[in-house]
């Protein structure tokens, strides 16, 4: 068995996966986009449940959110030139911070 924090980053980099995937499907129009997208979701969902078997809900489910929200974010700069403005990278620091304290206070 996977370690559940690499699981749960594995989910974490899934739920990027999809949600940039969506920016692609124009609304579930282009076959390939959407196909991949949905394989992407539930990639992220299985590796999410398997991290949740041993890391408490709350926990997970902050560090599942955290890493899509942050690496969407952060992949919005660079492949679509999103705002760099410096109380957004700021917000994007203290998502990831939240991520790193999480880890480090978890019993799991």
């Amino acid at each position: 068995m996977i370690n559940p924090w690499i699981s749960l980053a594995i989910a974490g980099a899934f739920e990027i996966v999809w949600a940039v995937g969506l920016k692609y499907t124009d609304g579930f129009s282009k076959l390939w986009a959407s196909l991949v997208t949905l394989w992407a979701m539930a990639l992220s969902i299985y590796f999410l449940a398997q991290a949740l078997k041993t890391i408490p809900l709350g926990t997970g489910y902050a560090v599942w959110t955290g890493i899509g929200a942050a690496g969407t974010a952060i992949l919005g700069i660079i492949i679509f030139s999103e705002s760099t403005h410096a109380p957004r990278l700021l917000c994007i620091g203290l998502i990831i911070t939240g991520i790193v304290g999480l880890k480090l206070t978890s019993t799991a």
